[in-house]
This record gives structure tokens, sequence and C-alpha cells, in this order.
């Protein structure tokens, strides 16, 4: 792979979803990024034909930074349940459906973990899963993977954070991330713990892409 490029100036963030534009908004506000979104660009969605996260936030960073002809962050993330042999994994924002009704894919979960007989914490293992990618106009990629471990609850709990957040236990915690303010979930120290799956991937991101003020 060819050196790490630093990112300077303006950045595009190639996502449609407001909660994850938000989350890499407040991630990249220390750097002295300016950000803007996909969705205030009317950039279309590339289709996400991937089979692996990696595969499609290379996509979907590839597609931004050609159109805009400016860098471009993608991020592709989503749930792994290992009593569901890994789904919904890569598609789970799909599993929401078109209006993005987690509360229904939440529902779709407990019922196939019911189905599977996995009632108890040791039986409901998960992992979230961070990719990252940012792409420059000329073909460059720098690219990252985190993951944090939890466990899914039932019913879910808090209305903070976005998509299966409320039914995320991560491991250590007596909270899900539903029940977490924006700066302990994904907040970076000294504020908050980097605890997100985004956020973990986002500092390895940081260590060979971005300069702080």
């Amino acid at each position: 792979m060819s050196a790490h490029r630093r990112i300077t100036g303006r950045l595009v963030i190639a996502t449609h979803n407001p909660g994850k534009l938000v989350e890499m908004r407040e991630l990249l506000a220390p750097y002295g990024i300016e950000a803007i979104s996909a969705g205030e660009l009317n950039l279309s969605e590339p289709d996400e034909t991937g089979t692996t996260f990696e595969a499609n936030a290379r996509i979907k960073a590839v597609a931004a930074a050609n159109a805009a002809q400016l860098p471009a962050f993608a991020d592709d993330s989503g749930l792994v349940v290992d009593a569901l042999d890994g789904q919904p994994g890569i598609y789970s924002a799909r599993w929401a459906g078109p209006t993005k009704d987690f509360a229904a894919a939440m529902k779709q979960l407990e019922r196939l973990l019911q189905e599977r007989g996995a009632t108890e914490p040791a039986q409901r293992k998960a992992h979230f899963v961070s990719a990252l990618c940012v792409a420059w106009p000329d073909g460059h990629c720098d690219e990252v993977e985190a993951r944090v471990d939890g466990t899914l609850v039932w019913p879910p709990r808090g209305t903070a954070g976005f998509g299966y957040d409320p039914a995320f236990l991560p491991d250590g915690h007596t909270r899900t991330f539903g029940e977490m303010t924006s700066i302990e979930k994904h907040g970076l120290p000294p504020l908050g713990l980097g605890l997100s799956h985004r956020a973990k991937a986002f500092v390895k991101l940081a260590e060979i892409c971005l300069d702080r003020d």
C-alpha cells in the first residue's frame, strides 16, 4: 500500500444517514476539517455491492470523491450477532427497510434469537464493526477497521444514539449505547472513552491521516 496521506481543508462525508453524519462531524471537529455531506452536495448513493464492510466503505468513499472532486470519508458499519451466524452484518441498515425502522429491525433480531433459544446473555453476544475509508479523486485510499464487543438486551433501552444502539450493551458497562450521551459513546479522551466501533476506527484513522489544530 502506498504511503498514508494527510487530510487538509474540505472533506466530503459520504453518508445520507443523519445519525452517522452527526457522529462523524463531532469526531472531525477537533482537527479543523470542514466537513460537508454527500446529501448536502446532492450526490447520489452508490449501490453497496461489496461483501465486506471494508469493500462497501471503499465503494461509498470512491464514488463521493469522484463526484465531488474532493477527498471523501465513508463508514460502513453494522451489527454482527454470533447466534445468528453473523447476521445482520453488512445488511444491518437494510434490515430496517426503506423507512429506516430500527425498532422493527430490533424486533426481528429478537424474534430470531428467541427462535434459536438464545435467551441467556452468554448466548446473545454481538459486536459492532466500523470500516472507514478516505478516498481521493486520484484513486488513493486509506482504510481502517475496528469493533466493539457486547451483548444484546431486550427490551431495548434508551433513546439516544441511532440504529441498533438501544439493544447493544457494550462489554464492561451497565448501560446500552442508547442510554449513553454522544460524548460517552464516541467522544475521544479526555472527554469520552472512545468506546464505539466508529470512535475506535476513527482513532486509527486520525493517527495516519489527521493533524490536530
